[in-house]
């Protein structure tokens, strides 16, 4: 880790760094994929094909872009019985915890008139699903399953499928959530195929999940035709920690997030300069122990460690962070908490461990990163619904709020939208 005190010009240089660490600019990445984008768009599951050839070495074409129910049947049946029961489980807790983010719209009224709100889910969502150097089945339990939650009719997933193979317990994820069906198409392309929709791959009206730079550039560049969740970055951890906290426990949660890959961000704010030595010790030791020690010293060189003289200066140091995950390891965690103001999910006390919420406590780790805790939240069923505004006004009504509706157009130079309320106040038109 690189440690820096406060109050110090490397302090204050570390740290801006560390805030803008979301700023991304890359011509090449942005590039590659306009071109794949603009291809899709023309060219449908031609282009689509190309690509998977070209990056994942397959072609979808002759293999088929959706995996069959069949194989999806077979994939379940060959994933170990205990793992299926731990899927299942954290499929339940999932579910459970987004049930509480429903939204029903409401009525509201004034004089004469009748305000409401209806809230829809999106008519068909598409779920990003990564795989280049792991399987994840729980970031697609995850994904689909607020949208389930949502009552989305159709949630369709892409995976990337190296070779043209999506991992067997992904498959059985799928199975658990009610998948409508699995394509195994990855990268910028499946992006673009589920925003312009193919022969092969329908169209989408919201897209969900993470992905590589080239996954994250093809969102950015697509929104507005397609919505999206949000654009993650590599997965982040900042622990908050004083003298209280366990050294070993620390340094765990910080390897958990740093194996993830090299572009992982882990961070320590601490005002104890005996923990951060203790804590240094601690992940030399346990890094020794673990198998991705290339990630792992790519990504913790590059760590930040920030030492600090008060409660107050460290809170301040995280709310400027704004972390995806943040680990408070403090004698009074609560209180501390109720001081952050921006981080995506926040993990009290000595047993809980960052790990439980990636995957079983219910809460979804779809996660703003790079600083955008600061102003977006969590994957969630919001995500998959949208909101009409309605207005129905008696004449009563109109003709009480009519001077304010023509004085205030009339300031705008908008001379017709003044006439259309008066037209009907006025009698104009009235049956």
């Amino acid at each position: 880790m690189r440690w820096v005190r406060s109050g110090t010009a490397a302090y204050r240089e570390a740290l801006a760094r560390a805030e803008n660490r979301g700023a991304t600019d890359s011509a090449k990445v942005s590039a590659v994929v306009a071109e794949v984008i603009a291809r899709v768009r023309e060219q449908g599951d031609a282009a689509v094909s190309e690509f998977t050839r070209r990056f994942d070495r397959f072609d979808p074409g002759r293999k088929g872009f959706v995996v069959p129910p069949g194989e999806i049947d077979a994939a379940w049946r060959r994933v170990p019985a205990a793992l299926r029961v731990s899927l299942e489980k954290a499929a339940g807790r999932i579910e459970t915890f987004h049930r509480n983010q429903l939204d029903d719209g409401f009525t509201a009224s004034i004089p004469g008139a009748v305000l409401a709100q209806r809230v829809l889910p999106v008519s068909r969502a598409g779920v990003y699903i990564p795989g280049g150097k792991a399987a994840y089945p729980s970031t697609l339990l995850m994904n689909v399953l607020p949208a389930r939650v949502a009552g989305v009719p159709e949630v369709v997933a892409a995976c990337s499928a190296p070779g043209g193979r999506v991992p067997d317990v992904v498959l059985a994820a799928a199975r658990i959530a009610g998948v409508s069906a699995v394509y195994r198409v990855g990268g910028a392309q499946a992006i673009a195929a589920l925003a312009f929709g193919t022969r092969s791959i329908p169209r989408v009206e919201v897209i969900a999940g993470p992905g590589n730079a080239y996954v994250t550039e093809a969102k950015r560049q697509l929104f507005g035709v397609v919505g999206i969740d949000m654009l993650a970055g590599p997965s982040e951890l900042v622990v908050l920690a004083d003298r209280s906290a366990i050294p070993a426990y620390v340094a765990a949660d910080l390897l958990s997030q740093a194996e993830h890959d090299e572009d992982a961000y882990v961070a320590m704010v601490t005002d104890s300069e005996a923990l951060s030595r203790a804590v240094e010790r601690e992940l030399a030791r346990q890094a020794r122990l673990l198998p991705r020690q290339g990630i792992l010293s790519a990504s913790l060189s590059r760590a930040d460690g920030f030492l600090v003289r008060t409660r107050r200066e460290g809170i301040a140091a995280v709310n400027r962070l704004a972390p995806e995950h943040l680990s408070i390891a403090t004698a009074d965690p609560w209180g501390a908490l109720d001081a952050i103001r921006n981080a995506g999910t926040a993990f009290l006390g000595p047993y809980s461990p960052v790990a439980v919420g990636d995957y079983i406590a219910g809460i979804n780790h779809t996660l703003p990163t790079g600083g955008a805790a600061r102003f977006s939240s969590p994957l969630g069923v919001a995500n998959f619904l949208k909101k009409t505004n309605v207005v129905s006004y008696e004449f009563s009504a109109l003709r009480s709020d009519a001077r304010h509706v023509v004085r205030l157009a009339r300031k705008e130079g908008l001379v017709a939208h003044a006439q259309a309320v008066l037209q009907r106040t006025r009698g104009k038109g009235r049956r």
